[in-house]
């Protein structure tokens, strides 16, 4: 329920729109949806688009990154807006943007059947690309945008086996972190800004004035803390200024070596930091001040999977 809800906050701004540019809309989001990959999951076909660097080599194992976008969102959208491909090229990793499910695109970020849908999707993924590449099974990482960042830490609960460490951006948070059961420390660096009028930085109801539901969020700094408990850090956490409106916060000594860093962007929105802008009427503004993509692959290439 909780899902549809975010769906409900993040297209309603869409509704309210004169109904030819709601038509225009959707049209320009079914051309701009295009993906290269599909594969069978839980009976269904389940699409992607995969990007693999000229610079591959099938004798070199290479990390493989996992982007997923924001609710109504589209896999070629999340690409656009995170730039994970420039980085790819650069330093010789594969990219995935898998699609959610439905119309409009979502992930399952709720206590019902969805969710280990999609779960078994992403896990089917990384098998099909697994016996496609030379894919290195220690340094396999998710990431995400908005209920795309929700769905990265579902994944760090239920493949914690597979998924070396996660990233979100303007995560929409809707499960509690009690919901986590899986105590392995997983890694997470996450950006948040300030001024999200759709996941308050304090936390609180999504924030869409047309929303008739209510879905309610955790002030961000709580939920940060409550992952670094669960990765056994030590409770007092470092801050440092990055940026004149930038400040990282990491929790020290935690289990395994599984840092815990927060980018809080004072003033930014529900956007990706040094990504392509999205609508800012909309989604508020995005902060040039920091590349959260380029921090990202930086705090993924420090960490890979501990096999037991």
């Amino acid at each position: 329920m909780n899902t549809r809800k975010l769906v409900i906050g993040a297209v309603l701004v869409i509704i309210g729109l004169p109904l030819v540019l709601v038509l225009i809309v959707v049209v320009s989001i079914h051309v701009l949806d295009r993906t290269n990959g599909a594969i069978i999951s839980s009976g269904r076909e389940r699409t992607y688009l995969l990007y693999v660097p000229r610079s591959y080599d099938r004798a070199r194992p290479t990390p493989l990154v996992i982007s997923m976008h924001g609710a109504a969102g589209w896999p070629a959208q999340q690409m656009n807006v995170s730039r994970w491909n420039r980085l790819a090229d650069e330093q010789g990793f594969i990219v995935v943007y898998p699609a959610g499910s439905g119309v409009p695109k979502i992930w399952h970020v709720d206590r019902g059947a969805g969710l280990m849908r999609d779960v078994r999707f992403i896990s089917a993924l990384i098998d099909t690309l697994e016996a496609a590449y030379n894919i290195d099974p220690t340094r396999i990482y998710a990431n995400g945008l908005s209920i795309g960042g929700g769905m990265a830490f579902v994944l760090s609960c239920t493949l914690s086996d597979r998924i070396a460490a996660v990233g979100m951006v303007a995560a929409a948070q809707s499960l509690p972190s009690s919901w986590c059961t899986d105590h392995r420390p997983v890694p997470m660096i996450a950006f948040h800004g300030t001024a999200d009028p759709i996941v308050p930085y304090q936390g609180g109801p999504l924030g869409d004035p047309f929303s008739p539901v209510t879905v309610m969020f955790p002030p961000v700094r709580a939920w940060v803390a409550s992952w670094a408990h669960r990765n056994r850090c030590r409770t007092n956490p470092v801050d440092s200024a990055v940026a004149a409106d930038v400040t990282r916060r990491e929790y020290p000594n935690c289990a395994d070596h599984a840092a815990v860093v927060l980018y809080t962007i004072r003033g930014g929105g529900h956007s990706w930091p040094g990504g392509k802008p999205l609508p800012e009427w909309w989604v508020g503004p995005t902060s040039r001040s920091i590349d959260a993509t380029a921090q990202m692959w930086a705090f993924f290439r420090a960490h890979q999977l501990l096999r037991n």
